[in-house]
């Protein structure tokens, strides 16, 4: 009787060490994933950001009183920088 309940516990004792495992390999897999997550969110983020200082930088010249010779150089110039920003944020971002 005893040996048969001693018999029990440890099938219980293998089977709860076993699903404790199975629970640990699921958490660490699911830390990384919510870090590729994160990572992607931030990245996003940073995005989004750049695209609102795009549009402030659209409305700025837009605003601006310009002679139509100017505009076009304006423009030229102004995407330019845009261009530089971007490439600067893509070589941070890495």
């Amino acid at each position: 009787m005893i040996q048969e309940e001693l018999q029990k516990l440890e099938k219980l004792a293998l089977q709860a060490s076993s699903k404790l495992l199975e629970i640990r390999e699921e958490n660490v897999q699911l830390k990384q994933k919510l870090s590729e997550v994160s990572t992607a969110l931030d990245k996003k983020e940073q995005e989004i950001e750049h695209f609102k200082n795009k549009i402030k930088i659209s409305n700025i010249v837009d605003n601006q009183p310009v002679n139509p010779e100017q505009s076009t150089e304006m423009s030229d110039l102004i995407n330019n920088y845009i261009q530089e920003i971007d490439h600067l944020i893509t070589y941070l971002s890495e």
